[in-house]
């Protein structure tokens, strides 16, 4: 890693590393399985994926399961053949599985209080497998898919030629392995939080083969139901490429250290606002360096005012010292596996800008509150906290009227009774409620 001499900052207070130490903190940054972790508390980041690993192979355990039962019914001869792939390739997935994220079977963990004190967390929406598609799609079955992304890439970067190349939010990283391939960079850093893409990546870009199961959302026959599919690189990457687990948002670089950030598929799906990013990823570029974003720009959070058009994106750059826009926009197929019925077509749009003057860094990211962390303010009665109550008041109001006596209109009598809604509202009501509980419990209440 001695080619990342320079770029490596510590999470915590931002000194540079040496040899992935911070002399300021006293820290070992940890690698595990080749792979440097650099999130600000790395220990309790391997105990959340050593979590989300189990949940994962628990979930494989119970899709098994019901497989297995499943077989056992009459079918006929090509659902049988449905399910019995199915079974197989449950079965084989947690084997690769182990094989893949070995490295966090020897990884000590840490303490969740280490990592709230830091004020920093994973996701919690993010799996194991939240991207795995993408795995597919870069080492197995799309090759054009990829070959389409790297040339627009390309032609917005207009002979521009990088020599400290950036991919935030790099998924299984073959975007980082093709334009390290493809340009004459000579340091390109993938950086993803997730451990399955990140592995994959430098396993596959270093010339290995490896195995996964794909199970595509609408399989095109039984047999496609499950597929084992061979995880290979078109040649190995030539030095220069690293792969490092860290958070897009929480970035273990120094100030300036690149000619190239790249954010692919990244932007509008992370929750925080784009002038914040765009404003983290300007301290990233050194004079002249270049943003390049890619993705469809499809903008959907919470707040209305940051569900940006591409015009409202471009009036982002522009305000956060980015110019000299370039664009490239197509309609093509994306995640086209070529066994599912199931694919998307996206309006994909790769721009190019220029950073032409500096902007002040944001704060360090802290995703957790001091009402959280310190546990010594009063906890806020946000108007979500108390929607909340009042639904969870009435849930167990309702729950508590189930004996297995009442009846759906005994129990809209008693919200009759005491005045909370009339009968025929209240019956309605009960029906929706009971048939999501229903639903949720499998459907295996008794007659």
């Amino acid at each position: 890693m001695s080619d990342l001499s320079g770029l490596l900052a510590c999470t915590r207070c931002e000194t540079p590393l040496a040899e992935l130490r911070c002399r300021s903190c006293r820290l070992d940054y940890p690698v595990h399985g080749g792979i440097p972790w650099l999130f600000a508390d790395a220990d309790a980041a391997v105990s959340e994926w050593q979590n989300r690993w189990r949940l994962a192979v628990e979930r494989l355990r119970a899709d098994l399961q019901r497989v297995r039962q499943a077989l056992q019914g009459e079918h006929g001869s090509a659902t049988r053949r449905r399910l019995e792939v199915l079974a197989a390739g449950y079965e084989a997935q947690q084997r690769h599985l182990d094989e893949v994220l070995e490295p966090l079977k020897l990884a000590r963990g840490g303490s969740l209080e280490t990592l709230l004190a830091l004020r920093t967390r994973l996701p919690p929406g993010q799996g194991l497998f939240s991207y795995d598609g993408n795995v597919y799609r870069d080492w197995s079955w799309g090759e054009q898919e990829c070959a389409t992304a790297l040339a627009a890439l390309l032609k917005v970067l207009d002979g521009h030629r990088p020599q400290r190349a950036l991919v935030l939010g790099a998924g299984a990283g073959r975007l980082a392995y093709d334009l390290h391939q493809q340009t004459d960079v000579n340091v390109t850093v993938a950086v993803d939080l997730n451990p399955l893409l990140a592995y994959v990546g430098a396993r596959v870009s270093a010339g290995e083969t490896l195995t996964l199961v794909e199970f595509p959302l609408a399989p095109r026959t039984p047999e496609a139901a499950a597929i084992s599919r061979s995880l290979s690189a078109p040649a190995p990457a030539r030095p220069g490429l690293h792969f490092i687990l860290a958070d897009a948002l929480r970035t273990p670089f120094v100030g300036n250290g690149f000619d190239l950030v790249v954010t692919p598929w990244l932007l509008d799906v992370i929750d925080e606002p784009a002038d914040t990013v765009l404003r983290r990823i300007n301290a990233l570029l050194g004079e002249d360096g270049i943003w390049l974003n890619q993705g469809s720009v499809a903008f959907d959070g919470p707040d209305p005012a940051q569900r940006l058009t591409l015009d409202e994106l471009l009036e982002t750059a522009g305000s956060t010292g980015f110019a000299e826009v370039r664009i490239d926009e197509a309609c093509t197929p994306y995640l086209h596996c070529p066994d599912s019925r199931h694919g998307r077509m996206e309006s994909i749009v790769t721009l190019a800008a220029r950073r032409v003057s500096e902007t002040a860094a944001p704060p360090r990211r802290r995703s957790l509150p001091d009402w959280i962390v310190e546990g010594r303010m009063p906890v806020p009665a946000l108007p979500a906290f108390q929607t909340q109550a009042m639904t969870t008041r009435m849930h167990a109001f309702l729950m508590s009227l189930i004996d297995g006596k009442r009846s759906l209109k005994d129990m809209a009598k008693v919200l009759e009774d005491q005045r909370l809604m009339p009968r025929q509202e209240a019956e309605t009501a009960l029906r929706g409620f009971l048939a999501k509980m229903y639903e949720e419990a499998g459907g295996s209440g008794r007659p």
